[in-house]
């Protein structure tokens, strides 16, 4: 087929010009539709950020800041991006914003750029306690380009240990002090991390990418003001598309801009800022906030159930939107309680524990979240049901049959809560 003075290249739906993708869109909407999602870490944006993020801003290139780019033709881009910036700095309240980091790891890149030099010190929560691999994880660029230090929780009880992170501070004296999680319960104390870092002379950053949309609705105290320097995703508690975002002081900003731009990215994705735009906008809504307190909701609900089926939970709780359930004193390992859901219907991800005795690989963990089916509309009630759906598949002597059948009650329960029922009526994004 020639493309060549024929509008159909451009003019095309994607079932017509590609039939393979468009299948596989379309099971990966069935997937998402029939399963009940907790991956911690994933959300269900809204259709209108799927159409920002699917729409003509894709074929713009944008090098450089609004009303500072080095091409043409960017005056409505300008204004996407700057209304991503403006929603943003109202959302948050920060002194400066940069919105084009394309991930969130993108964005802790351009963090440590513009307040480290290569080789400084660097204190973090590690890994294996709940942090994140670029939080200095050695094969990770984190752990290749700086002296990464890691502090972790009590074996007591599971909380950060703020002693050993303040007698790591006084001993290493590092550059910069990172707080935020990957897979952690509980609230951080950003104000006593902020005089530990002032004590010793360090900077202090947040990587709040896992709690952004409950900072946003002011369910969890906010590091904005706190920290020299915020980094986030958009799409975990946020709800909006897959990027990163920078805030900072203002003594930071043009750093930080230099950072992103030219240091680590060329064109930003102007279609995932539009994106960004549309979520923040929508995050600025009473309805937002309102659903994330039924995020922290229906983690205290889903945590008090399968406490009471038995199951052991880090920390013994949840301040936020995930739990992590120990499996250490049972037979399951985290990769098999991980299938064991999958084969029930549901949708979690391995992981470690603080002091795991087994590899990344397998873990004793699971990490659920509960931000992905808040969305969806699910509320405690729907919970409850789904933590005995997950105890009754953990439980040891569950068959094949028994996670099947758990399976159609999982399946039962989403029914009742349709996922884009325009996509799959046909209505294209």
């Amino acid at each position: 087929m020639s493309f060549i003075d024929d509008d159909s290249y451009l003019s095309q739906d994607i079932s017509e010009a590609d039939p393979a993708v468009a299948r596989l869109l379309g099971a990966e909407l069935d997937r998402q539709s029939d399963t009940l999602e907790m991956i911690a870490s994933e959300n269900f944006t809204s259709q209108a950020v799927l159409q920002a993020v699917g729409s003509v801003l894709t074929n713009k290139y944008a090098e450089g800041l609004p009303g500072k780019r080095y091409y043409g033709g960017c005056e409505v881009v300008d204004e996407v991006e700057q209304l991503a910036i403006d929603r943003a700095l109202e959302l948050f309240g920060a002194d400066h914003v940069n919105v084009q980091p394309h991930s969130g790891s993108t964005a802790n890149e351009a963090a440590y750029a513009a307040t480290l030099a290569p080789g400084d010190r660097v204190l973090a929560m590690a890994l294996s306690h709940g942090g994140h691999l670029s939080h200095g994880l050695k094969v990770n660029f984190s752990g290749k380009l700086y002296e990464f230090h890691h502090y972790g929780v009590r074996r007591s009880d599971q909380y950060i240990d703020m002693d050993q992170v303040r007698e790591m501070a006084r001993e290493l004296r590092p550059a910069l002090i990172v707080a935020g999680a990957s897979a952690y319960p509980r609230i951080i104390d950003f104000p006593a991390f902020r005089e530990i870092a002032d004590e010793v002379g360090a900077r202090f950053m947040v990587d709040m990418a896992h709690i952004a949309g409950l900072v946003a609705a002011g369910v969890h105290p906010t590091p904005v003001g706190i920290a020299d320097i915020v980094t986030t995703t958009i799409h975990k508690t946020l709800g909006g598309p897959r990027a990163g975002m920078v805030m900072c002081n203002a003594d930071l900003a043009a750093k930080v801009d230099k950072a992103v731009f030219p240091g680590l990215q060329g064109g930003p994705l102007m279609h995932v800022i539009a994106g960004k735009a549309v979520a923040f906008g929508q995050a600025l809504t009473p309805e937002f906030r309102a659903r994330q307190q039924a995020v922290v909701d229906n983690c205290a609900a889903l945590a008090d159930e399968l406490m009471e089926g038995g199951l052991d939970l880090v920390s013994g709780g949840t301040d936020n939107h995930l739990v992590l359930v120990d499996l250490s004193a049972t037979p399951l390992t985290g990769q098999e309680g991980e299938d064991r859901l999958d084969r029930a219907g549901i949708t979690v991800n391995k992981n470690g524990v603080p002091f795991d005795e087994r590899p990344p690989t397998v873990t004793s963990g699971l990490r659920i979240g509960t931000a992905a089916l808040t969305t969806r509309g699910l509320r405690e009630p729907e919970m409850r049901e789904i933590a005995q759906v997950i105890v009754a598949a953990l439980r040891p002597e569950a068959t094949e049959a028994d996670l099947e059948a758990l399976r159609a009650r999982s399946r039962a329960v989403g029914d009742r809560f349709p996922l884009y029922p325009r996509l799959h009526a046909g209505t294209a994004v």
